[in-house]
């Protein structure tokens, strides 16, 4: 990606994250819809017919792990209330929509994840995996998008705008969480308000640093063979203090970031929602 390119992506970032605060109402034209439930948050974005953020919303939850759906009625819940508001904010209807679930995920976890979209009266039309949905926000044409949410760790690699390549691995932020409470002794929800605290990342960042190495080993190994000219860090983790640091330490290559990595691939989802 050249710089203007990740220019116009935090431009395009920086819009969605505005209208999540004050979205676009009494909405005219049809809508597109993007839902990520994340093992950290359920994020819900909206785009209009040409890609521009209109509106959004997020919930921090614990109903997906490791990629899977977890707490069904939980899930289903969140989304048709954030679902519900947005509709009536926007004074229109929400009627289709896109998901997305790490690389490699069954039919059958699959399907539960459309089914709980499905629950807020929206028919998905698209499901597509994580670090894809990414590369459609960050323009990538060839190199290798890596989506560390709470729960997994998904890499896509790109040549000439399509995908060739996939994986998934159980790790990412939560595992920074778990190590945190095991430090300190602390509840899980206390370790994650810990983790999520900026001004305690730079003492924690000595604690969960291992799990980062780790994740740049994952995401090595699944590099091994492929002439990958940048990789690209999206997802909630890299929002930690120093873990965009450790990677490009870690890696061969050159890695880029977006200003707002969690915010990447729900809005990568809205726009993997076909127009029409």
């Amino acid at each position: 990606m050249i710089k203007g390119q990740l220019e116009r992506a935090n431009e395009l970032i920086a819009t969605f994250k505005s209208r999540m605060d004050e979205p676009l109402k009494a909405w005219q034209g049809r809508l597109r819809v993007g839902v990520d439930l994340g093992t950290a948050n359920v994020v819900v974005a909206v785009v209009d017919e040409t890609g521009q953020p209109v509106a959004g919303a997020l919930k921090p939850a614990q109903v997906v792990r490791d990629g899977l759906v977890v707490d069904y009625v939980g899930a289903v819940n969140i989304v048709r209330r954030l679902v519900e508001n947005l509709r009536s904010t926007l004074g229109t209807e929400l009627l289709t929509a896109a998901t997305a679930v790490p690389p490699g995920t069954g039919d059958r976890d699959s399907r539960a994840t459309r089914y709980v979209v499905e629950s807020a009266e929206l028919q998905v039309v698209n499901v597509v995996d994580e670090p894809t949905a990414a590369s459609a926000v960050l323009g990538v044409r060839d190199g290798a998008v890596v989506d560390v949410g709470g729960g997994t760790t998904g890499i896509s690699i790109l040549k000439e705008g399509e995908v060739v390549y996939t994986a998934d691995e159980p790790t990412g932020g939560t595992h920074f969480t778990l190590v945190i409470s095991g430090h300190y002794g602390l509840p899980f929800s206390e370790a994650e308000a810990m983790k999520l605290d900026p001004g305690r990342q730079p003492e924690l960042l000595p604690l969960v640093r291992p799990v980062m190495e780790k994740v740049a080993a994952i995401v090595r190994r699944h590099l091994e063979g492929w002439d990958v000219p940048t990789v690209y860090l999206v997802g909630g983790a890299f929002s930690f203090h120093g873990f965009v640091d450790v990677m490009q330490r870690q890696l061969d290559v050159p890695v880029l970031c977006p200003a707002e990595p969690l915010l990447v691939t729900p809005l990568g989802i809205a726009l993997c929602c076909p127009a029409g």
